[in-house]
């Protein structure tokens, strides 16, 4: 058997198949190796915004690019291979314009996906690693592309929701973040001296090595009676801390207001009902 046809073909289509794969290959790893550092000297610095907020927002950028770059170099380099092989592209081409115009009617939500992550992405509505809440979900985002956003609630639940499903996105963790407390306390209790010693938690927790890091406020931004409750006063305590921290510093901040309170004798009230039937038997006898 001749083996000189398939060897000639090898040498001139084969070796320019190789070098093709290999120039993807090249672009691919190029891709990853220099998009994060210009990313990271062209990206716009917002006012006000964290260190962390501009890793999170170039992490989200560099994710998106990447997949668009990946997905861009296999195409191009799957036609060059085609037409290589002699594979006319221009039918695939056309077929492919057809076929996009026949489930164009269907791509709609496709399309509004698209658009609307081309939106949160360039106007940094919340980057990988923020805690939102959208389409009546609230969890962390692991991960955001221009079709839908990957949200992982409390619970450890994956949700995958469709960039074009969100009409408002809530993010609680842009540049910095509260903790906000409603305290209720006994009526009995002096409201002035409640306040000063939520107050005295508050800085005493600011200066503590440990969470003060976390803490942004080192006095509270808000200390007033903030509602006449059913079973006592409600006194709001709240301050600012730094992204995504403010959990934990509300669980901290519980934990030391109950120790101090137990230690001051400040009662914290639980729902009770006071049944009053009109006038006391020893007033009726009184009277009488």
């Amino acid at each position: 058997m001749d083996w000189t046809p398939v060897t000639d073909w090898l040498l001139q289509h084969g070796t320019r198949i190789l070098i093709i794969l290999v120039v993807g290959a090249v672009l691919w790893f190029a891709l990853k190796k220099l998009l994060p550092p210009l990313l990271s000297r062209t990206m716009v610095k917002v006012k006000g915004e964290s260190k962390r907020g501009i890793e999170k927002r170039r992490d989200t950028l560099i994710s998106v690019f990447i997949s668009a770059g990946r997905i861009l170099i296999i195409i191009v380099v799957i036609l060059m291979i085609l037409s290589e092989l002699d594979i006319s592209i221009t039918p695939i081409l056309a077929s492919l314009g057809v076929a996009s115009l026949a489930i164009g009617f269907g791509a709609q939500y496709l399309i509004r996906d698209l658009i609307a992550g081309i939106f949160i992405i360039w106007e940094n509505q919340y980057r990988v690693g923020d805690v939102v809440r959208i389409a009546d979900t609230t969890g962390l985002v692991e991960q955001i592309n221009l079709r839908k956003t990957v949200v992982r609630d409390l619970d450890g639940i994956l949700h995958h929701v469709p960039n074009g499903e969100v009409r408002v996105a809530s993010n609680f963790t842009r540049h910095w973040s509260r903790a906000n407390l409603n305290i209720s306390v006994a009526y009995k209790e002096d409201l002035d001296r409640v306040m000063s010693i939520l107050k005295k938690i508050w800085e005493e927790m600011a200066e503590d090595p440990e969470w003060g890091q976390f803490i942004i406020s080192k006095t509270p931004s808000f200390l007033r009676v903030d509602e006449f409750g059913d079973s006592g006063i409600i006194i709001k305590l709240a301050g600012e801390t730094q992204p995504i921290k403010q959990w934990d510093v509300m669980g901290e901040l519980r934990r030391r207001i109950k120790r101090v309170f137990d230690e001051q004798g400040i009662e914290i009230p639980w729902p009770h009902t006071k049944v009053y039937f009109g006038n006391s038997p020893e007033q009726t006898i009184a009277e009488k």
